[in-house]
């Protein structure tokens, strides 16, 4: 026999109402963002409040300062995650059809669109006011997380994204577009909760290496927290990605697991595409930044 978990039975809505004949449906992936969002806002300023963390005992911006800089940073997820997506994913499409790249109430938003997005951002804000770049870069990593690993879940409550087909105990019964794509396959299908698999490591594991780090003192090497940010994320969602089912676009008759590079079963998916130079960077940025800190440690 083989096992499976049923899917939840949990709506994409938090609730409905209906008021004066409107519907009023605030969504979980909405609820993600703004959480995600409000959380890394916090984490900031508490941050920013403890010198101690920082180099020199000296914070790198003002609590005003990280309220200030929001704006950019929200406009910088959602623009840059739209259109990494567009450009990432289905380029052809919003090409011949470009007033589409504003409908992001369609769905379709990129990780790696809106992180390019967000460095410009808090880089271009770091010039203006003379903050330290790799400093502002290490407190939004230490931000990132929690957003990351709300919005896998509610992709999961949207039962979107979701894994490849597995035999797993632990794999679940989607609902919708998985139920039909797996007709082919036979009657059964079960898939890997792949959602899942990235919340726990993007999100959970990412968020307390990080910030263990931190609390140990790898603020005070500029570019560290941020470096293991770009490895650690790179390299979980390699992983994740040999569980997740590829974008439809990219799955042909010859080419079933839906790799950009590569033939049969081995390649990589475009995820993976976009995420190894993440690791290379990330690690790199990692060893600078810890030799700059020890050469400059020696020196003191």
């Amino acid at each position: 026999m083989i096992f499976a978990i049923p899917f939840p039975d949990v709506s994409p809505d938090i609730f409905r109402l209906s008021i004066g004949g409107f519907d009023i449906a605030p969504k979980w992936y909405a609820a993600a963002y703004i959480v995600g969002i409000l959380g890394g806002w916090l984490m900031a300023r508490w941050a920013v409040a403890r010198p101690g963390l920082w180099p020199n005992d000296t914070a790198p911006m003002t609590r005003t300062q990280v309220e200030d800089i929001m704006t950019w940073v929200v406009l910088a997820i959602v623009g840059g995650g739209r259109l990494g997506y567009c450009l990432f994913y289905q380029p052809a499409y919003y090409l011949a059809h470009p007033l589409e790249i504003l409908a992001v109430w369609q769905g379709g938003m990129s990780f790696h669109g809106g992180m390019i997005a967000t460095g410009v951002a808090v880089i271009v804000y770091a010039m203006r006011h003379a903050i330290p770049i790799r400093s502002i870069l290490d407190l939004a990593a230490l931000c990132t997380p929690l957003g990351l690993g709300l919005g896998r879940v509610a992709n999961f409550i949207n039962a979107e994204l979701w894994g490849r087909p597995s035999t797993a105990p632990w794999a679940v019964i989607f609902p919708g577009d998985a139920a039909q794509a797996c007709t082919n396959l036979g009657e059964f299908c079960a898939r890997h909760p792949s959602q899942l698999y990235e919340a726990a490591l993007e999100g959970v594991v990412l968020l307390i290496v990080l910030w263990a780090v931190a609390f140990a003192g790898g603020l005070k090497a500029r570019g560290l927290i941020c470096g293991l940010f770009l490895a650690g994320y790179g390299a979980a969602r390699i992983f994740v990605e040999h569980f997740r089912q590829a974008d439809a676009q990219y799955i042909t008759p010859d080419n079933p697991l839906g790799h950009v590079i590569g033939w049969g079963d081995f390649g990589l998916s475009m995820g993976q595409v976009l995420s190894v130079p993440m690791v290379a960077v990330g690690l790199g940025a990692a060893w600078l930044s810890v030799s700059a800190w020890r050469r400059a440690t020696a020196r003191a």
